[in-house]
């Protein structure tokens, strides 16, 4: 392990009952980045994830985190990291305070040292006026932002986040990754895991896991290269649900997927798709209000990468 990464896996996997949930994944993250795992739920994220935090011992591979072997230290790494899982694991009957409070004493955070610590953050967490509040009494983006402030109490070098905005709305999602750039500003490393594509464009760099395995690892704008042999097209209608109902699944279209009130269309044969578009709405009396080329989103992307994977 050198000093420039946090965390290295090789070939690390996990078999529950003959069930394969991670299948031999290799990846380091260095100090100081926002890395992140995306990919759907059921795809190996958080297993990998509770294997690195000394959660789970890994059935093959190795890893370390912060120099320690999860194998064999996982206590050592345990005291050092800060870990918040998607679901929320703080008391709800307590005060804001009093949880901050509990969990300074589990971190063993020195007790001349917890009322500073608390005071500052209430104030990066912006909850200082919730302080009195009952944690229960929350909405569910305060209660991550606790929940953060919980996590980074002692101060750890490494943060893991197992999916923290899953169920919030995206405003929330948006203030709590702002909370995170502020971390890693600080020199905190962050690994976190989302199903959300629009979070993986806030990471430095970006593992896609399917299947248990990672298909492609990369920063996101570079994972877009990965996708350069298809073209892609954002297709605006006056029905856009007719209009996938009529392309989808035709051979010209090598994925047609909603986003937002458009389509996009994964494409080869660009000439061919526009003429097929043309014909097939005109002839149902859909107006075509918009046809142009775009760059791909990461969703594209990440469908893409799968089709691929199942094409070996």
């Amino acid at each position: 392990m050198t000093e420039e990464f946090a965390v290295e896996a090789d070939k690390l996997t996990k078999v529950f009952s003959g069930f394969v949930a991670v299948d031999g994944v290799t990846f380091r993250v260095r100090r100081g980045e926002v890395f992140g795992f995306l990919g759907s739920n059921g795809a190996g994220k958080s297993t990998t994830i509770r294997m690195l935090c000394g959660i789970l011992q890994p059935t093959e591979g190795s890893g370390r985190v912060l120099g320690y072997d999860i194998a064999t230290q996982p206590e050592e790494i345990k005291k050092r990291i800060g870990y918040m899982s998607q679901k929320f694991s703080l008391y709800r009957e307590l005060t804001v305070e009093e949880n901050l409070e509990f969990f300074a004493g589990v971190y063993g955070v020195p007790v001349h040292r917890v009322r500073g610590r608390k005071e500052e953050i209430l104030q990066q967490m912006d909850l200082v006026e919730q302080r009195h509040l009952v944690t229960d009494q929350f909405p569910g983006g305060w209660k991550q932002r606790l929940a953060l402030g919980c996590a980074t109490l002692h101060r750890p070098p490494i943060l893991f986040l197992d999916e923290p905005t899953s169920g919030v709305d995206p405003i929330a999602r948006r203030q709590f990754w702002d909370l995170i750039y502020q971390l890693s500003e600080e020199g905190t490393t962050v690994f976190v895991t989302t199903h959300y594509m629009d979070e993986a464009e806030y990471c430095d760099r970006l593992a896609l896991m399917h299947a248990g395995r990672i298909i492609a690892m990369d920063t996101p704008d570079s994972l877009r290269d990965y996708v350069t042999s298809d073209t892609f097209l954002r297709l605006s209608s006056s029905n856009s649900l007719e209009a996938l109902r009529l392309l989808e699944g035709r051979p010209e279209f090598l994925d047609v997927s909603v986003f937002g009130g458009d389509l996009h269309l994964r494409v080869r044969d660009q000439a061919r798709a526009r003429e097929v578009v043309q014909t097939v709405l005109t002839a149902e009396q859909i107006d075509i209000l918009g046809l142009e080329v775009i760059q791909p989103e990461m969703e594209d992307v990440f469908v893409s990468l799968i089709e691929q994977e199942s094409e070996k």
